[in-house]
């Protein structure tokens, strides 16, 4: 997957380590972290739109789509929602790497 604004705040180590582990082959690897690069991508939408006021949502989108990568998002963020976007990310996505781990150990039928 290309490079993220946010990907700086992602940290999923133990999650990391379970697929290397239990993974049987490159395949199913991949087909994990596909899954959890979308679970986590719609996690921050979420959360940024969750907090950034509705009237800046279509150009905060503008910008994300033209330029995903761009770090001066954060910037961009914090002066719009005046959060330490960065801190609230961790902890969301920190949440989120707890529920994937359990998910992946513990499946639901």
């Amino acid at each position: 997957m290309s490079k993220l604004f946010f990907d700086h705040l992602i940290v999923m180590e133990e999650v990391n380590v379970f697929i290397n582990k239990t993974a049987h082959n490159k395949e199913e690897k991949e087909e994990l972290w596909g899954l959890i690069d979308e679970i986590v991508h719609h996690k921050v939408l979420d959360v940024i739109l969750g907090r950034l006021p509705q009237k800046h949502h279509h150009e905060f989108l503008e910008m994300f789509h033209s330029h995903p990568h761009d770090e001066g998002l954060i910037d961009y963020l914090k002066e719009k929602i005046g959060e330490n976007i960065e801190e609230i990310i961790r902890q969301e996505i920190g949440g989120l790497s707890v529920e994937l781990l359990e998910g992946i150990k513990h499946p639901k039928n």
